[in-house]
């Protein structure tokens, strides 16, 4: 197939299929003699896989170093290993979110805790001061 029919039928554009052949994503293209881009139908598979491992998290590199260039050819163990290691960061990083998340919701709750008695200017004063003292226990 022509590359403006193999864009329409991923989804994608043809400047980012030329973008994925110039990086090496996508090897499986034959020119013909007048110049145009000839794809088989496993490219349409390789650029599905691409933009899912995208959505997955995986950036460009990562991505390259998993697909091979022959689709018979994937290698099991290696496969298996991004993933894992895929799954292992985004533990990592829903832990720190998560203590991200913890932190802004006590700030919040310490703001909307403010005695009715001060300022918005002294409560701003009086949130620091005590994020100041947990900063120096925790250190």
């Amino acid at each position: 197939m022509k590359i403006g029919e193999l864009a329409k039928r991923s989804g994608q554009t043809q400047s980012r299929i030329r973008f994925y052949e110039r990086i090496g994503l996508l090897k499986l293209v034959d020119r013909r003699a007048n110049g145009y881009r000839a794809y088989p139908p496993e490219a349409l598979v390789v650029l599905n896989l691409i933009d899912t491992a995208q959505n997955a998290g995986f950036s460009l590199d990562e991505i390259r170093r998993m697909v091979p260039s022959d689709l018979g050819e994937w290698k099991h163990e290696g496969l298996l290993d991004a993933l894992r290691a895929k799954v292992a960061e985004i533990t990592t990083l829903e832990g720190r979110l998560a203590q991200s998340k913890a932190q802004i919701a006590g700030l919040i709750a310490e703001i909307e805790a403010k005695p009715g008695d001060i300022t918005c200017k002294d409560n701003a004063r009086r949130v620091m001061a005590r994020m100041l003292v947990e900063t120096a226990e925790r250190s």
